[in-house]
Formats: structure tokens, C-alpha cells, sequence
């Protein structure tokens, strides 16, 4: 019989893969922490995440080694963290493990803490054994035991060194001068220095889907019509979208690509890459109208709504990279495989379209469908017309997936988490008000009243499954959902999403606002005091809740007239202009919100019902003019209750488009032909050329 552990009680996916493991794992909390103390024995800390590919090597070689897992129970009080879970712990330890290794870290982290949790060693994945230079687990493990038991001195002053750093990492001073358009200036110049001209992106092999950079690139080329931030977006999304990374079969994007080309991804599929990159393409699609992005966005929709949706409405947090044990086992096909679907010769068709080759690009002679060579040229070199190519590519796309789905599945995280469920709401409701997608804008109602009516009305939980909710809701979780929402009142003009995205912004404030510094923590005044108290205002591979909330308090400041908002806006940005200043690419989001904030932004009302409205609709959403804000009543009516609105409803039968700058208003745009110019002369589109 399997042994079972502390972590046979907990909800997360990932602390339910170790349950049975032979350590002796405890989650967080303070029984391990007690027993360390009264033991005076150290901790071992591991924390990873349900689809990380190398946590579950780790785990194979040594948590399920009964020889080492029993080294383990003698030597340690073993933790087992989910980051998904506590993003507040992985960021604290992540940044020791940086400190140690010199700038290196990843999953899983490995951490040796003493009883008062300051970490005194750490590292990520250990091999089972000592091999290549590298040290076994074993030998790590008794390293640690015995430097705390042998050598107390040196891990106090370790421990001190580490600790002082972590605390001085969080520390920031504000400007008493505001940021302003340079930084973005300064960011483009950082990222035309790194960008790929051949493959897109930004520096090489691995590469990670920049969304937040790019999104600033194409905000840039709003702003200036600058031709080079335009090419740096448009190439890296080509590219992106031909690659491996991108699912070409079943649509959205693996967590990254392990090479330069974006052809060899690491297959793991995380909901908040998908969000963003969803917003990146129908952003993209505004400005250049290429029929390639708006099809990778709806292939995008068409996976979160198909293999991401819970029963409850939400989005689950992740698909694993791995099946049955093997990395990309779904996902991959060799030749014969798709001859056996489509028949030899749509599969030859089939074949070079992909890049499959009886060799294979990945492993054991498999391939990872990309698209190496232009439509055009494939279906010149197979003496085909392009109509007939494309034809054969989008029955077989179907057919394909269809067989996919009868392969085993990698595992999906079913956890919530309001974070990711924010920025997927956000994205949806913008595709869905620029496409008219009518499914993806129901999916983001139904998401957010979930999270809204079963995740808390005051400080949010963190995550939700199987009926359980856990933990205090962070920074991100309420910036994010409150740009969700936000998005959502622009896409329907639903009173609901508005008024909850301010009564979130008043717990935010209560919560994790710094009254004397200005900017946010990135715990609330309710969870835990850890070693030190973070501000996150740097993106990861999520948006900064710093970067997040100040483009959210800049937007309601646009929405209600109410300059309050404005003012703590700009707080985030002048606590955060020293780093604005000094690593501007590292804070695009934060950077979006700032290019938002200096304006000029117009106020634009729609008003008005039927055919008429639905042309309007489309008129104000579908240019690319992330400077403004829309406000107006539901298709169903309603009150206005909004000051912008006041006096500015359209005679029954009738629509029309006001377009204000502070609240001053144009003369109102009764033909949807006109509402271009408007918002030219508003000065948030740039003229047609």
C-alpha cells in the first residue's frame, strides 16, 4: 500500500501528485515551523507547481527513492509549497536562491531554512545521484544538515547577509518627479537593442512570449507612428504564431520555447499566457489587420473556452507538460501517425505544410507541428493553388485534432486562481467588444460573476477547487480582477462590473496600499508577515499587481472624473521611477499604464440602441486607441449613475457617439462613418495614411 502524507488533505493538484510520496512532507503552515523550533531541526522547503515538467523528474528520482525520502525525514522537517498557491513564499525564496546561485533560479527550488524560516542554502533541481560535476540530492541534503549542525556560526552570518538583502530588495524611495513619455523611449531603445531580426523576440535560446513588451511596442507605434516598434511586434508575432509553441492543431501557446526559432516548446500551457497573448493578437489585429492575428486570437478563445473552462464557469490554471510521465507525448506526430488519419496523400500535403519529416524535429522521431515556410511557397513547391492548399490545411487541422482528443490527456490543474481569472477576463471581454465574439464576451460574465459571488466580497481568496476556497487573495489577484471587470463594463456598459471593480478598489486600498510611500505591497495587512514585505514591481511572467493597478486607477480616474484615482496612480508611478528609469523593459505593464496616464485620453459615450448602435459599436472598438475609455448603458437599458453619461442618452430609436477629452465633449457623432474622426481629433488615433 502507498504510504499518505500531510499532503492527502490539501486541494492543490500539485501538493495531491506528492501525497504518497515516502517523505514525510508538511504543507506551510505553522505545525512544521513548531516542530522545527522544538526540535531545533532545519526545514527543507520545495516548492514547484503542477505542470512543471522537471518537478516531476525530481520527484521520480528522489521524493519516491524510499532510501532518500528516509534521509530526508532524519535530517529535515520537509515543506511542500504550490507558488501557483503562495506566490508570496516563492518570490521570497526564489530571490535567495538567486542570491546563492549567482542570478540562477527556477522549479523546482530547493531551500534549507532554519527554524526562524531565513534560508541558509538553496538551489533547484538536484539529480539523484552526483553526476557531471553536479552534486546528488543526498549529498546536498547532508551538506545542509551538516553545516547547520556543525557550523552554526556560518549560517547565522549567512542567514544575516541573506536576510538583509531580501529586506533591502524591497525597499523604494519615491521620485518626487513623475515619470514621463522618455521612459517609454528608453524601453523601445532597450528592446530594438535585443530584439531578433530573424526570429522575433528578444535575445535567444530560451524564449518566453513577451506579451506585456510587445503590447507596449504597439502602444508606442500608436503614440508616434514610429515604423520600428510596429515591425518588432508584428515579426515576433508571426513568428510566434508559425512556431512550435504555438499549438497549431488545438490553438493558445506552451509555456515557451526551448530553442531561438519558438519551434521546440516546453509543453506545459499556462491560462495567464494564454490570456495575455489573446489580448497581444486582437491588439495587433487593430493596428495592421492581418487576417493571421485575428485567427490565432480566436484559436486562442476557442482553447480557453474548450479545455480550460470548469464546470463552475471559471478558467483552471494549467495544463501539464508532460503525459503519462513523458514531456509533449500529446502533442507530437510522426508521419506514419498522420497517414493513418488523413491517408497518404493529404498526409504528404500535410506533412511538409508542418515541417514533419520522417527524422522528426523533437524526440524518438517525433515532430512538433510548426509552419517553417509561408502558405505561398509551400503550395508553390507542391504545384498547388493556394485555395486547394488551404482547403486541405483546415479539413486536416480538424480531423488531426479530432485524433489528438483520443490520446491521453496531460493533467489539468483545475485550481482557480483570481489572478489568471482576471487577466483571462480582461482578455476575453476585449476580443469580444472588438470581434463581436459573442461566446468569448459570455465567458468573461461568467468567470467573473463566479469569481464575484463565490471567491469573497471583501479581500478575495486566492484559489477555489473542488468547493474549497484557500488562502488570502495578493496584490495581483485584486489588480487583475479589477482590470477584468474593468474591461468587461467597456465591452457591455453593465453598471454590475464597474461598481464591483471600485468596491475592489477599496479593498486594495484598505489592504495593500503604502500611505506613506504610495504604491502597494504585495501582501495585504491580513496574510502572514514573512521576512520581508514585497512590492513586485517588476513583470515576471504575470504583470506586475503595482504595474496592473496603476493603469487600473488611470482608467477610473478616465471613467468617473474622480482625480483621486489619478492621484494614487500617479504614486505608483513616481515610487517606481527610479526602476522606470533604470530598467524600463522590465516594467511594460507598468509602462502601458504610464503611456495611458499622460494622455491624452478621450471619454467616449455610446448611446442609443438597435442596428444603429451595434454600427457605433463597432466604429468606437475596433481601431487600435488604447488612450480611451467607453462608457454607455446595456443593450437591456438601465440607470446611468455614471457622471459621464448625464444628459447624453440618444432619443429612442436613434444612436449617437459622444467624444470628450476631460469630460468636454465634441458635438455628437451621429453617423458611425464619423466616429474615426472624432477620436483623430481627440488625439488618440493617429489619421489614416
Amino acid at each position: 500500500m502507498q504510504p499518505t502524507n500531510r499532503l492527502a488533505h490539501e486541494t492543490s493538484p500539485y501538493l495531491l501528485q506528492h501525497a504518497h510520496n515516502p517523505v514525510d512532507w508538511y504543507p506551510w503552515g505553522p505545525e512544521a515551523i513548531e516542530r522545527a523550533r522544538s526540535e531545533d531541526r532545519p526545514l527543507f522547503l520545495s516548492v514547484g507547481y503542477s505542470a512543471c515538467h522537471w518537478c516531476h523528474v525530481m520527484e521520480r528520482e528522489s521524493f519516491e527513492n524510499p532510501a532518500i525520502a528516509a534521509l530526508m525525514n532524519e535530517l529535515f522537517v520537509n515543506i511542500k509549497v504550490d507558488r501557483e498557491e503562495r506566490p508570496d513564499l516563492d518570490e521570497l525564496y526564489m530571490q535567495a536562491v538567486q542570491l546563492f546561485s549567482g542570478g540562477h533560479g527556477g522549479w523546482p527550488m530547493s531551500v534549507f531554512l532554519t527554524p526562524a524560516l531565513e534560508p541558509f542554502f538553496g538551489g533547484t533541481y538536484f539529480p539523484p545521484a552526483d553526476r557531471h560535476g553536479m552534486p546528488g540530492f543526498p549529498t546536498i541534503l547532508r551538506f545542509a544538515a551538516g553545516a547547520y549542525r556543525d557550523r552554526p556560526a556560518d549560517v547565522q552570518h549567512t542567514t544575516e547577509q541573506v536576510v538583509a538583502a531580501l529586506r533591502g530588495m524591497t525597499s523604494l524611495t519615491p521620485d518626487p518627479e513623475a515619470p514621463g513619455l522618455e521612459t517609454i523611449e528608453t524601453a523601445m531603445e532597450a528592446l530594438q537593442r535585443t530584439f531578433d531580426p530573424l526570429a522575433g523576440g528578444f535575445g535567444g535560446a530560451p524564449k518566453f512570449p513577451p506579451a506585456m513588451s510587445l503590447s507596449l511596442c504597439l502602444r508606442a507605434h500608436a503614440r508616434t507612428g514610429a515604423a520600428e516598434p510596429l515591425r518588432i511586434a508584428a515579426h515576433t508575432l508571426r513568428r510566434m504564431a508559425r512556431g512550435g509553441i504555438h499549438d497549431q492543431l488545438g490553438g493558445g501557446f506552451h509555456r515557451y520555447a526551448t530553442d531561438a526559432r519558438w519551434l521546440i516548446p516546453h509543453f506545459e500551457k499556462m491560462l495567464y499566457d494564454n490570456a495575455l497573448l489573446c489580448r497581444t493578437y486582437v491588439e495587433a489585429w487593430q493596428v495592421t489587420r492581418d487576417p493571421l492575428f485575428r485567427s490565432v486570437a480566436e484559436d486562442t478563445i476557442a482553447y480557453l473556452l474548450r479545455e480550460m473552462r470548469t464546470p463552475d464557469g471559471a478558467f483552471a490554471a494549467a495544463q501539464d507538460a508532460d503525459t503519462n510521465g513523458v514531456e509533449g507525448q500529446t502533442f507530437v506526430w510522426t508521419p506514419d501517425e498522420i497517414a493513418a488519419v488523413l491517408g497518404a496523400e493529404p498526409a504528404r500535403i500535410v506533412c511538409r505544410y508542418y515541417g514533419v519529416e520522417p527524422h522528426g524535429n523533437f524526440e524518438h522521431g517525433t515532430s512538433v507541428l510548426s509552419v517553417p515556410d509561408e502558405p505561398e511557397v509551400v503550395a508553390g513547391l507542391l504545384a498547388l493553388p493556394l485555395a486547394e492548399l488551404t482547403r486541405t490545411i483546415d479539413a486536416a487541422r480538424m480531423r488531426l485534432l479530432q485524433a489528438r482528443q483520443e490520446r491521453p490527456a496531460p493533467a489539468r490543474d483545475d485550481k482557480v486562481i483570481v489572478a489568471w481569472n482576471g487577466l483571462t477576463i480582461a482578455a476575453l471581454a476585449i476580443a469580444g467588444r472588438v470581434f463581436g465574439h459573442r461566446p468569448a464576451l459570455e465567458a468573461a460574465r461568467a468567470a467573473a460573476a463566479f469569481i464575484l459571488d463565490r471567491m469573497g466580497s471583501g479581500p478575495l481568496f486566492r484559489t477555489f477547487k473542488d468547493g474549497r476556497t484557500k488562502g488570502l487573495g495578493f496584490l495581483d489577484d485584486h489588480a487583475a480582477l479589477v482590470r477584468g471587470l474593468l474591461e468587461l463594463y467597456e465591452a457591455t456598459c453593465e453598471r454590475r462590473w464597474l461598481d464591483a471593480a471600485t468596491a475592489l478598489d477599496t479593498v486594495l486600498e484598505a489592504e495593500f496600499e503604502d500611505p506613506e510611500s504610495g504604491g502597494f505591497f504585495y501582501t495585504g495587512t491580513r496574510h502572514e508577515e514573512l521576512l520581508a514585505r514585497s512590492r513586485q514591481p517588476f513583470d515576471n511572467a504575470t504583470p506586475s499587481g503595482n504595474a496592473l493597478h496603476a493603469g487600473n486607477l488611470a482608467r477610473l480616474a478616465a471613467l468617473t472624473g474622480n482625480g483621486a484615482y489619478g492621484d494614487r496612480a500617479e504614486g505608483v508611478f513616481r515610487l517606481c521611477a527610479p526602476l522606470l528609469r533604470q530598467a524600463p523593459s522590465g516594467m511594460a505593464e507598468m509602462l502601458c499604464g504610464l503611456d495611458f496616464r499622460r494622455g491624452p485620453v478621450a471619454e467616449v459615450v455610446v448611446s442609443g440602441g438597435g442596428a444603429a448602435r451595434e454600427a457605433f459599436w463597432r466604429a468606437v472598438h475596433e481601431p487600435f486607441a488604447p488612450r480611451k475609455v467607453v462608457a454607455g448603458w446595456p443593450e437591456s437599458g438601465g440607470p446611468a449613475a455614471l457622471e459621464l453619461l448625464t444628459n447624453r442618452e440618444a432619443a429612442p430609436g436613434t444612436a449617437q457617439v459622444y467624444v470628450c477629452r476631460q469630460f468636454t465633449c465634441q458635438a455628437p457623432v451621429t453617423d458611425a462613418a464619423g466616429v474615426r474622426a472624432a477620436l483623430e481629433t481627440a488625439g488618440v488615433l493617429r489619421p489614416a495614411p
